[in-house]
C-alpha cells in the first residue's frame, strides 16, 4: 500500500506501447507527470489526465491557478528523477570501437559543455579537430549545459576565447531553458520573476520581455533578526527561479520562500538540480542542486526542472530543429544528467570518462543507469578512425 503514490498505466494504441504515470501528492503540494506521445492516443484511460497538449508533458502544482494551468501543461518534459528509461533494464555499456558507426548512425550530435568540452576555463585535449570532423560530415551540432550562470550570447563569447567557433543558436544553458519554459507557458508579462541565480537567468528574462528581481543584487543584503521583525516580500511575484548562485544567502532563501509559499499560484522553477559543478579544472565544487535543495526544505515544494535530465530542452531542440529523437547521440560525461537525459528523450548515448564520471562508477554495481556506449573523450571520434584506416 503506498498512500503517497498512486501508478497509473495509460496505452497508446496507435503504438502498442505502455508508459507507467506517477502522481506524486504530498501534505502541502501534488504533481501531476503525464507522457505526450508523438501522435495522439485514440483513448486515454483516466479521467484524471487532462487534454493532451501538441508539444510537451508538464509537471504543476496544484495551487498553480486555473488561468496559468490550462497553458502551462502544453510544455514541460518530464520530471528530472530515475523515472522512465532508467528503470527499464539496460545491459552494461559497450566501449566505443567503430566511430563511424556511430556517427553515419546519427545526424545530430548534442553535447554536454562541462566535462565533455572543457573543464572550468580550459579546453578538453582534441576538442576543435573532432568539432570540425563533425560538421565536415554534415553533422548538427548543439551544445546544452546545466549551468545558469550565463546566456547564450555568453557562452558564445566563452566558445570564441576557447577558439571554437559556435553559433549563439546551437547553444542551449539552462538560464534559457527558464526563460523558454515561462514563454511556453504564456507566463504574464505584468507577473515578476524573483532570481536565486546570476546574471545568465537574468539577461535569458530580459530577453524573453519578462520583469525580474534578485539575482547578484540580493547576495549583498543581510536579515537583522531582531524582536518583532517582519520581512515584506513582492506579492506580484509569480515564479521564483533557482539556479546555480556563488552568492547564495539566507535573505535569498527566505524572499523565494515568502514568495512560493504565500503567492497564490507561484512556480518554483530550478534551472537543475547538479549535485556538483566544474568551476575550476582541479576539483569538484557544489552544484546548483544545494541551492535548489534549500528552497525545497524550506517551501516542502517541488522544483519544476527545466533543465537535464528533464525532456523540456530535448523536445524544444527537437520541434525547433525538426530532429527525429532517433537520429540524435546525445553525449555527456554524468549519468544521471546526461545520459538521462539522452535516455529519457530517446536517444543513443554515449558517456565520456573526461569528467565527472570514472569507469569505476559506471561499472559499479550499484549504477543502474548504463549508455549505449562508452568512451574516454569525444576526440575518440577521430582517433578511432585514424586507427581504422
Amino acid at each position: 500500500m503506498r498512500p503517497p503514490q498512486l501508478s497509473l498505466l495509460l496505452k497508446d494504441h496507435g503504438k502498442g506501447e505502455s508508459f507507467e504515470m506517477l502522481i506524486t501528492r504530498g501534505a502541502s503540494h501534488s504533481f501531476l507527470a503525464h507522457y505526450s506521445p508523438p501522435s495522439s492516443p485514440k483513448t486515454l484511460i483516466s479521467p484524471l489526465l487532462p487534454k493532451r497538449r501538441r508539444l510537451f508533458s508538464s509537471l504543476l502544482p496544484p495551487s498553480f491557478s486555473s488561468s496559468h494551468s490550462s497553458v502551462a501543461r502544453r510544455t514541460l518534459g518530464r520530471r528530472n528523477s530515475t523515472m522512465g528509461a532508467s528503470s527499464a533494464v539496460r545491459g552494461s555499456a559497450q566501449k566505443l570501437e567503430n566511430a563511424d558507426e556511430l556517427i553515419d548512425s546519427v545526424e545530430t550530435f548534442i553535447f554536454d559543455c562541462d566535462g565533455v568540452i572543457w573543464k572550468g576555463d580550459s579546453l578538453i585535449d582534441g576538442v576543435p579537430e573532432t568539432l570540425d570532423m563533425l560538421r565536415s560530415k554534415g553533422k548538427r551540432l548543439v551544445f546544452v549545459t546545466n549551468n545558469s550562470t550565463k546566456s547564450r550570447k555568453q557562452y558564445g563569447k566563452k566558445f570564441e576565447t576557447l577558439g571554437l567557433s559556435v553559433g549563439e543558436e546551437e547553444i542551449f544553458a539552462s538560464s534559457f531553458a527558464a526563460a523558454a519554459y515561462l514563454k511556453s507557458i504564456d507566463f504574464p508579462k505584468d507577473k515578476k520573476v524573483y532570481v536565486i541565480g546570476e546574471d545568465g537567468i537574468l539577461k535569458e528574462l530580459e530577453l524573453a520581455g519578462f520583469q525580474y528581481l534578485g539575482g547578484p543584487a540580493d547576495g549583498e543584503k543581510k536579515i537583522e533578526l531582531k524582536p518583532g521583525f517582519y520581512m515584506e516580500h513582492d506579492e506580484n511575484v509569480g515564479a521564483v527561479v533557482v539556479g546555480f548562485d556563488r552568492y547564495f544567502n539566507y535573505y535569498k532563501v527566505q524572499y523565494g520562500t515568502l514568495c512560493i509559499r504565500e503567492n497564490p499560484g507561484c512556480l518554483f522553477i530550478a534551472t537543475n538540480r547538479d549535485a556538483v559543478t566544474h568551476l575550476t579544472d582541479a576539483q569538484e565544487w557544489a552544484g546548483g542542486g544545494s541551492m535548489v535543495g534549500s528552497l525545497c526544505g524550506s517551501t516542502q515544494r517541488e522544483p519544476i526542472v527545466v533543465g537535464k535530465p528533464s525532456t523540456f530542452m530535448m523536445d524544444y531542440l527537437s520541434n525547433k530543429f525538426g530532429i527525429l529523437k532517433s537520429q540524435i547521440c546525445m553525449v555527456g560525461d554524468r549519468l544521471d544528467t546526461d545520459i538521462l537525459f539522452g535516455q529519457n528523450g530517446g536517444c543513443k548515448t554515449l558517456l565520456v570518462l573526461s569528467g565527472v564520471t570514472t569507469l569505476q562508477m559506471l561499472q559499479s554495481p550499484n549504477n543502474s543507469i548504463q549508455p549505449d556506449l562508452y568512451t574516454n573523450k569525444i576526440s575518440d571520434f577521430v582517433t578511432l578512425k585514424a586507427a581504422t584506416v
